[in-house]
């Protein structure tokens, strides 16, 4: 999209409607039990698989225009849900991603073709191969496009496929010749940055050295230690204000989640992964009714706020309203040695974009909803979102609640913010084996790490 508010005012909403379809946000007036169970589940279902039929598809019966914009909005959020492998999917999504070379795109058609680019880039990164004319697609739209979004998108969605790192950087080398100015625009400065770092891999600082840093005093550290690989779950602990971590038996507190990108998407764009780096966590949204219960599940979410975002009291204590400051100040509240670390920057750079409204919540889904989970990497109960933090929420076949952790979640942060649930978020990528979460034992040997140099200083 070419209008700057209409680039924030999508990113602003890239949370709140977290798997929400216009067309089933709750047609159904009714009961948790009733939205949850067996029979309403497969209705669910069925009834995104039912929409992925040729004609549906056909650009000649449903084109690109100020009038269809609900059509085929409505029709690609159902296609990133069933994740089809059928030719005549790729084949349109691969037509409307050739609009990115079409200038003067009105707001309704740069819509719809971002929510195409959305879901292409989910396609072609579940399975290359198979969607290789989406590829070509985004190889196109790096030569033929003049918007810098449609560019960075194209880019990214390539490097999630099979795209080579040497083809990768002789392509953002391409991209630098078409926009010298590219190191003002946020999404080609850091995707190409991102690019920069898959050729020459930069070592990840000490994670000790994270988990011994204080923000600001007297507030609770939430840190949600993540593998590049979001598909594994990522593993959340706890430090209270005095600094100490939170044991609960004998062991770190602690609480899975799944930070995943339903559609595979990059931090920086609307309805991308949880960006890494520092939040503000300041209070909670009640989850009002039914009608969002399968986007959120049935308890509060915890409210998330990044560097620029409105809406937040103190984003620093003692400093009221958000935090406005350049780079160089954003890196001072990380500790020395993650401070030139750029992926602990993608929160403050994402906010900067217009990323907001970044939640922690369960989900009312089944287990079986989104094909892109995967059970032998143990996310198949965890629900991917768009950018907020998906916290377990189990139901029976009769729609009862057996197992969540939201309500360990909020009980935790509000007594250790003292009633007022106000501290700070820290998001991180480590090595691991993509494949298992981080183990309670590693983060533990880290941890006696800080405790060891704090001792011997």
């Amino acid at each position: 999209m070419k209008n700057p508010g209409l680039v924030r005012l999508a990113s602003a909403i890239a949370c709140s409607i977290v798997l929400c379809s216009p067309s089933l946000a709750s047609a159904q007036n009714g009961s948790i039990e009733s939205l949850a169970n067996a029979s309403a589940r497969s209705w669910q279902k069925q009834s995104r698989l039912t929409q992925m039929r040729p004609e549906n598809f056909d650009l000649t019966l449903y084109p690109i225009v100020d009038a269809n914009e609900g059509y085929w909005k409505s029709l690609l959020w159902d296609t990133s849900i069933a994740e089809p492998q059928d030719d005549f999917v790729a084949q349109s999504l691969s037509q409307i991603v050739a609009l990115t070379a079409t200038p003067n795109l009105s707001d309704s058609q740069g819509s719809i073709v971002e929510a195409a680019m959305q879901v292409s880039t989910q396609l072609y990164a579940s399975n290359p191969k198979r969607f290789a004319i989406i590829r070509n697609s985004f190889e196109q739209a790096l030569e033929r496009s003049s918007d810098p979004q449609w560019v960075a998108m194209s880019l990214s969605g390539l490097a999630k496929g099979d795209a080579s790192v040497g083809e990768l950087v002789r392509m953002g080398d391409r991209i630098k010749q078409r926009f010298p100015r590219w190191h003002q625009d946020v999404l080609l400065y850091t995707t190409l940055k991102e690019i920069d770092r898959l050729a020459t891999p930069a070592a990840t600082p000490p994670l000790a050295d994270l988990l011994s840093w204080t923000i600001a005093p007297d507030s609770f550290h939430l840190y949600v230690i993540c593998q590049p690989n979001r598909q594994v779950l990522c593993q959340a602990v706890v430090k209270d204000r005095n600094g100490e971590f939170v044991r609960q038996n004998g062991q770190l507190w602690s609480v899975p989640l799944l930070l995943r990108s339903l559609h595979h998407l990059s931090w920086k764009f609307t309805r991308g992964q949880t960006p890494q780096g520092i939040y503000r966590i300041e209070g909670t949204v009640p989850q009002p009714d039914t009608e969002y219960f399968r986007a959120y599940g049935q308890f509060p979410l915890v409210k998330l706020f990044v560097p620029f975002e409105g809406g937040v009291k103190e984003f620093l204590p003692g400093q009221k309203g958000t935090f406005r400051g350049n780079i160089q100040q954003y890196q001072t509240l990380l500790p020395t040695s993650w401070q030139n670390y750029f992926p602990m920057q993608q929160s403050y750079w994402a906010g900067l974009y217009g990323r907001s409204l970044f939640r922690i919540h369960g989900s009312g889904e089944g287990a079986n909803y989104f094909p892109g989970n995967r059970p032998q990497l143990g996310n198949n109960t965890w629900s991917p979102t768009i950018g907020c933090l998906s916290a377990l929420e189990v139901y029976d076949d009769r729609g009862n609640l057996s197992q969540s952790d939201m309500p360990k979640i909020l009980r935790t942060l509000t007594n250790l913010g003292g009633g007022s649930l106000s501290g700070y978020l820290v998001v991180v990528e480590v090595p691991g084996d993509g494949k298992t979460p981080i183990s309670l034992e590693t983060i533990q040997a880290s941890i006696k790490e800080t405790s060891t140099a704090s001792s011997s200083r």
